[in-house]
């Protein structure tokens, strides 16, 4: 899990609504595109809606968590990220390396191809107010995939307006739209508004996920806990009432 420091609207938690008779189940998701934790666990909440019967009834937002809002836009020529690692958690620059080679070999068993030295970190939020463009056009997780790509994998400054404008247009986002919501405050509020129902719910690491607004589960766990915790709140949410075996979740996780 990725460690951060972080009025309910139309995105607040909900069940979701009723469909021919079938309560539809919501799932937000905090995170930040500059945690790789968050990418492994998008990989393994798709693998376990892959599993899932009901998948066409699950309604996927993904909510914005800054690991860092004090960073400028572009941090410009940096240290190796194994240096800004080790000064980071107080360790030498192998034992940092160390940690890099383990997160890169687990997201390549999610089938994700990470590159740490190709990283150019920069501010998060104006990625996020575009996210928030995205999911009123219905191409929310499209932009998020590409933003995830984009930092952990091809080394894109991801505070650069120029750049988001670019990504954005690439999953089908109106770049001129894109880049009126950048030159603005456009969506500054309600980025906001996700961070403080993350401080409200006492969310300090993503990837956090709350299923059907009341099934939480932190940390990019394994597809199969997550499945457990879908299965949960699909019988929560369609008013079944009996106990699923190993799919036991509440505020903190899934047993």
């Amino acid at each position: 899990m990725c460690e951060g420091s972080t009025d309910e609207g139309s995105r607040g938690r909900a069940t979701g609504v009723t469909v021919c008779g079938m309560q539809r189940l919501r799932i937000d998701v905090w995170s930040d595109i500059a945690c790789p934790w968050c990418y492994v666990g998008k990989r393994r909440l798709e693998a376990a809606l892959a599993e899932f019967p009901h998948r066409d009834a699950v309604e996927l937002v993904w909510r914005a968590f800054e690991l860092d809002p004090t960073a400028p836009r572009d941090l410009g020529a940096t240290p190796p990220y194994a240096a800004r690692l080790a000064r980071k958690y107080g360790a030498s620059v192998a034992e940092a390396q160390q940690m890099i080679d383990r997160m890169t070999a687990t997201a390549a068993v999610d089938g994700l191809e990470f590159h740490f030295e190709r990283i150019r970190p920069g501010n998060t939020f104006d990625a996020h107010r575009l996210l928030h463009l995205a999911h009123e056009r219905g191409l929310q997780d499209a932009l998020k995939e590409r933003l995830f790509r984009a930092y952990l994998s091809d080394g894109e400054p991801i505070g650069d307006p120029a750049t988001l404008v670019r990504l954005a247009g690439e999953v089908g986002l109106d770049s001129e739209q894109a880049a009126a919501v950048l030159a603005g405050e456009t969506y500054a509020r309600e980025v906001r508004a996700d961070e403080e129902e993350a401080r409200r719910l006492g969310i300090r690491g993503v990837p956090f996920f709350v299923f059907a607004g009341r099934h939480a589960v932190s940390g990019a766990h394994p597809a199969e806990a997550l499945l457990a915790a879908l299965t949960t709140a699909w019988a929560d949410v369609q008013g079944q009432q009996e106990t699923l075996e190993g799919a036991a979740c509440g505020p903190d996780g899934c047993a």
